[in-house]
C-alpha cells in the first residue's frame, strides 16, 4: 500500500507540471521554464502563464480533490457506494442562483426593474458565483429541512429528498433561462456545464481554505468515520455520536460541493469514481481514502482540463461534458463487475 500510495503521489506531483506545457498558445519547454524560474520573454507570455494557465491548473487540481474528497465522504457516511456529492441537488440550486443572477444582472429585466440603481457596481462576474454559492446553499438547507426527522436513522431519505429537490429546482431554472434573453441563457447553460475556461488565481483562495479545513476535520474523526462502516449500533457501542457525526460530514460534503460548484459548474461523476478506484488500490480506511483521493481526484481533473482544451482546434470543450462521459462508462464497468 506504501508503495502504491508514493506512486500515486508522484504522479499528484508530476501532474501539474507537466499540465503546464499543454494549452491554445504555443510556448515552448525553454520559455516555460523560464517563467517558472527567473520570468517570461515577454508581457504576453506572462499574461498567459501567470493569469491563465497556471491558475487554472492550480485551481483544477483544487476542484478534483474536492469532489473525491466529498464523494468518498458521502459514500462512508451513507454506506452507499453510489453516493454522489451532487446528490443534494446543489448543482440544480447552483443552477437557480445563476439563473436569477443573469436575470437581475445581465439582462434588460435589471433595467426594467430599475435595480441598475441599486446595483450599480457590481460585477456580473462577482454575482454569479455568489449567486449560485447561495443556491447551492439553498438547496443543502431544504434537504436537511425535508429529512429532518428521520435524519439521525434513515439515510436513504435525504437521497430521495435530494432528487426531489434536484428537479424542483432544475424547474425553476429552465423556467428563469425560457424567460431570459437567449444569449443571457446561453452563458448559464454553459457555465452548468463545468468549466474552468474563467478562473481566475483569487478563486483558489476561496476553495483551498475550505477544502484544508474540511480535510482537517475529516482526518480528526477518521477513526469515527470508520466506525460507520461497521453500522450505525456498532458505532454507538464504540462511544460514536452517529447522528451528529453525519451530520458533520454531510455538512462538509455540502460546502465543499457548493464552493466548488459557485465557481466552476457541474463537474458531475468524479467524487463517484475516483473513491471507488482509491478503495480497490489502498483501503476503505477514512484516512487513507482521503489522501487517496486528493492525489487521483486532482491529478485527474488536471488531465481532463487538458483534453479538454487541446481536443478541438480553436475550441474548448466543457468538462463536464468529459467527466459525464468517463463517468458513465465507468459506472457501466463496475456495474457489471458487481453482478454475479
Amino acid at each position: 500500500m506504501n508503495k502504491k500510495l508514493w506512486l500515486l503521489g508522484l504522479f499528484a506531483l508530476i501532474s501539474p507540471f507537466a499540465a503546464l506545457f499543454f494549452g491554445a498558445a504555443n510556448l515552448s519547454a525553454i520559455e516555460l521554464m523560464s517563467c517558472l524560474t527567473v520570468g517570461c520573454s515577454s508581457d504576453v507570455n506572462q499574461m498567459i502563464f501567470w493569469e491563465i494557465r497556471a491558475p487554472r491548473v492550480f485551481v483544477g487540481f483544487l476542484v478534483g480533490s474536492g469532489l473525491a474528497v466529498a464523494g468518498a465522504t458521502l459514500q462512508n457516511v451513507t454506506r452507499n457506494g453510489l453516493a454522489d456529492p451532487y446528490l443534494f441537488g446543489v448543482v440544480s440550486g447552483a443552477g437557480l442562483g445563476a439563473s436569477v443572477a443573469t436575470l437581475l444582472f445581465d439582462s434588460n429585466l435589471a433595467e426594467n426593474l430599475g435595480l441598475q440603481q441599486v446595483l450599480p457596481e457590481i460585477s456580473f462576474s462577482l454575482a454569479l458565483p455568489f449567486a449560485a454559492f447561495l443556491g447551492a446553499l439553498f438547496s443543502v438547507i431544504l434537504v436537511q429541512i425535508l429529512v429532518a426527522r428521520t435524519f439521525g436513522s434513515k439515510t436513504e431519505h435525504m437521497l430521495l429528498a435530494g432528487i426531489a429537490v434536484s428537479f424542483m429546482l432544475s424547474a425553476l431554472s429552465h423556467f428563469i433561462l425560457f424567460m431570459a434573453e437567449p444569449f443571457a441563457a446561453n452563458k448559464v447553460i454553459f457555465w452548468l456545464m463545468g468549466s474552468l475556461a474563467r478562473i481566475e488565481i483569487w478563486y483558489a483562495w476561496v476553495i483551498l481554505p475550505v477544502l484544508l479545513v474540511s480535510v482537517a476535520l475529516l482526518y480528526l474523526y477518521g477513526r469515527h468515520l470508520d466506525a460507520l462502516l461497521i453500522g450505525d449500533d456498532n458505532a454507538k457501542t464504540l462511544g460514536v455520536h452517529v447522528p451528529q457525526l453525519r451530520i458533520l460530514s454531510l455538512a462538509i460534503c455540502a460546502a465543499l460541493t457548493a464552493c466548488i460548484v459557485a465557481y466552476c459548474g457541474g463537474i458531475g461523476f468524479v467524487g463517484l469514481m475516483i473513491p471507488h478506484i482509491i478503495r480497490n488500490w489502498l483501503g476503505v480506511t477514512s484516512r487513507i481514502l482521503i489522501t487517496g483521493c486528493i492525489l487521483l481526484g486532482g491529478s485527474f481533473l488536471v488531465w481532463v482540463d487538458v483534453m479538454a482544451r487541446v481536443t478541438l482546434a480553436n475550441q474548448e470543450i466543457p468538462i463536464g461534458i468529459i467527466t459525464s462521459a468517463i463517468g458513465s462508462v465507468f459506472f457501466l464497468i463496475a456495474m457489471r463487475q458487481r453482478t454475479p
